[in-house]
């Protein structure tokens, strides 16, 4: 009996605890399904659907005259659909084939037989999204919707296309590192400085992953059309570019230099006309864009600095260009340093003017450190009232700052004053070197470099830069108008004047500036390195452009500024001159007669509109909202456009907003491709169909 107690006290409990466990789980089930919920039919949506971004049409970079920097081609992914529920067995097998050897004809990239191999496999798979081939072009891809099953379409053939977009540079290397391009996630030049501008507005789109886990589209209904970026109008022209690229990789190319950069801006609004920056491929040889100099190297600029220290002299009050100096005989020592000037010519006294010209290290270092050397911070705060110790806050991102230390600054000391003068321990780039000049050259009117008119969308005008002034002026009237005088005598009479022409003035500066070597610093004889560069403006008596010309370790003889980048500057000019400046007068063109337009189908009242800014003769009985025109010389008339209900409207001829109004009363949804006005629409005018259902129309 005892026994039997056991075994039946043992057995209940196992069934008490049997049941608790079995409440448990139900208890949990019952949890699961009603308070978490909803909770995990979330999770579950999430993991088999997604909105994924559809990227917008990135905006255009134009040059000043409308001609096309850089622009987004259309690219588009080719995918099938295998499933059985789309295309039959008997239908695929007969026309698989015919596509294989369609698809190897057209790309060329794969046997037929390797074509068939794959599709097959795919069409085993029963696999809805198949990738048949990548960046396929817009002309491929009309030759591709007229192969075997391709050409039934999506629902009867399979065919799915994806489009992209491929940014296209048609003037190649031609400015490329201002106008700028994306890599790895990285924008540089214009394309990174306006970004916010070109990129538009991203959609969205319902995906559902594929038995294969490959995402594909769940339906046209659920997509969030992106918005197209704005375009960008550049300063830079395309002639101006072509000719100061040519030039610069010519003389790069005579002196196997290192790199280079050649920019010329407009004097009176500081417009960047032409900015090229050119880097010797150590492999190749040849010269390409990978860096901006011209904005993000900021550098000792040597000589062509000696014209800011004498302005500051002039603006002092210390000398005027015919005041006197002793140059020395071209040798000088400062604190057991010596300094001496580059040539076997010696001078003694000479004028403040002539130092400039011939470039006299000594004659200039004199004329400051007498000035200064009681006060040597009066002569620092002289060059920061003129900004050239500020960034100018180019647009485009990675400016090298300037340096103009003050007295007392780490690296400051008794040999600072006279080096400064002749143009070391400064640094400048040189774009904010020639933004100097050009002030010079626009009577003391410092602007700020511009490189961008104005943005667009859909060819509206929606924002334009003004020319900016960053100051009203470095310096007195007087004082500048010295510096005019000095810098066209160092072209004319100094070490310019290997670029003097009798047709037209040139004012400016040469410089030969010896670089400094990391670990070695300065150091004479064999080996040492020279940044050679000319800046000045043209024409001297009423300036239009000015440029700055450097060029970085140029190999030979021949280093110096004179011999090296002057040159540079003046084929620039010559052809500028040549063909923009003082043509000789001829007749003006006859006027020309414009004829008026016509349109297939508008608005009433933009026809309206359009025709009474010609002051047409408008004839019109019609009380339709839709017209088309006819029209002569003398008048222009309005037919009604009629829709008919259930049948397909005639919308080409129209721009996009009209077409889409149109269309969508008339209950059907629009897929469209390009932008201008409709060309082409599928299913054509006049074709019965069902309100809902899908019209593409190609525009212009």
């Amino acid at each position: 009996m005892k026994d039997q107690s056991d075994i039946l006290w043992r057995m209940r409990l196992i069934y008490f605890l049997m049941a608790f466990f079995g409440m448990l789980v139900v208890g949990k089930v019952l949890y699961i399904q009603l308070a978490e919920g909803d909770y995990w039919r979330e999770r579950a949506r999430r993991a088999s659907t997604r909105y994924a971004t559809i990227e917008a049409v990135r905006g255009d970079i134009f040059a000043d005259d409308g001609r096309l920097l850089a622009t987004s081609v259309p690219v588009f992914d080719i995918r099938m659909d295998m499933s059985s529920a789309v295309t039959s067995d008997e239908l695929f097998y007969a026309e698989v084939d015919a596509l294989a050897l369609e698809l190897s004809r057209l790309f060329r990239d794969r046997s037929p037989a390797q074509y068939r191999s794959a599709l097959v496999q795919a069409r085993r798979a029963q696999n809805r999204y198949y990738l048949v081939k990548r960046s396929v072009t817009w002309d491929e891809l009309q030759q591709l919707r007229a192969f075997p099953l391709f050409r039934l379409g999506q629902y009867s053939g399979g065919l799915i296309v994806e489009r992209g977009n491929r940014r296209e540079m048609p003037y190649r290397s031609l400015a490329a590192r201002t106008i700028g391009y994306e890599r790895e996630g990285v924008y540089v030049g214009l394309e990174g400085a306006y970004r916010d501008y070109l990129e538009g507005v991203q959609g969205k789109r319902l995906e559902i992953r594929s038995g294969g886990g490959t995402w594909m589209p769940v339906s046209d209904q659920n997509e969030i059309q992106p918005q197209d970026g704005q375009d960008l109008v550049t300063t830079i022209n395309i002639w101006m570019q072509d000719i100061t690229e040519k030039a610069l990789r010519r003389q790069l190319s005579r002196f196997r230099a290192d790199h280079g950069t050649a920019i010329v801006m407009e004097v009176s609004t500081g417009k960047v006309k032409a900015i090229s920056n050119l880097t010797r491929n150590e492999h190749t040889g040849l010269y390409e864009e990978t860096y901006n100099y011209a904005i993000g190297h900021s550098a000792e600029p040597g000589s062509t600095f000696k014209t800011a220290a004498l302005l500051a002299a002039i603006e002092d009050g210390f000398v005027t260009p015919y005041d006197s100096v002793d140059a020395l005989n071209g040798e000088v020592t400062y604190y057991g340093r010596r300094m001496r000037d580059v040539g076997d010519e010696k001078h003694g006294v000479i004028s403040i003017q002539r130092a400039l010209e011939i470039s006299s290290n000594v004659g200039v270092s004199q004329t400051i450190y007498q000035a200064y050397r009681d006060d040597p911070q009066r002569f620092v705060d002289r060059l920061r009232g003129m900004h050239i110790d500020k960034p100018l806050g180019i647009e485009i991102a990675g400016e090298g700052s300037p340096l103009i230390r003050n007295v007392g600054d780490t690296g400051w000391s008794r040999l600072s004053l006279p080096w400064m003068s002749i143009g070391y321990e400064v640094s400048l780039t040189p774009m904010q070197t020639l933004a100097f000049y050009n002030a010079i050259a626009n009577n003391g009117k410092m602007m700020k470099p511009m490189f961008v008119e104005e943005i667009r969308q859909s060819g509206r005008t929606v924002k334009r830069f003004r020319p900016a002034v960053m100051e009203r002026s470095i310096a007195s009237r007087q004082s500048i108008e010295y510096m005019q005088q000095m810098l066209q005598g160092a072209v004319e009479n100094g070490t310019g004047k290997n670029i003097h022409t009798p047709h037209y003035n040139i004012a400016g500066k040469t410089g030969t500036a010896q670089v400094a070597e990391s670990g070695r610093g300065y150091f004479a004889g064999p080996g040492v390195r020279y940044r050679a560069s000319f800046a000045g403006y043209f024409p001297a008596h009423d300036p239009k452009y000015s440029c700055i010309v450097v060029i970085s370790r140029p190999r030979g003889f021949i280093v110096t500024g004179s011999g090296v980048a002057a040159p540079v500057f003046r084929e620039i000019a010559d052809k500028m001159f040549a063909a923009r400046m003082f043509m000789p007068d001829v007749k003006p063109p006859e006027p020309a007669v414009a004829t008026l337009p016509a349109f297939r189908n508008a608005h009433i009242r933009d026809i309206q509109d359009i025709y009474g800014a010609f002051a047409a003769d408008i004839r019109s009985d019609v009380n339709s909202t839709w017209v088309e025109t006819r029209f002569s010389e003398e008048k222009v008339t309005l037919r009604e456009r009629e829709y008919i209900e259930n049948l397909v409207p005639d919308v080409e001829g129209m721009g996009i907003s009209d077409a889409m109004y149109v269309l969508e009363n008339a209950g059907l949804r629009v897929l469209f491709l390009g932008r201008g006005n409709v060309i082409r629409q599928n299913p054509r005018a006049g074709t019965r169909v069902r309100p809902g259902s899908v019209i593409r129309i190609e525009l212009s």
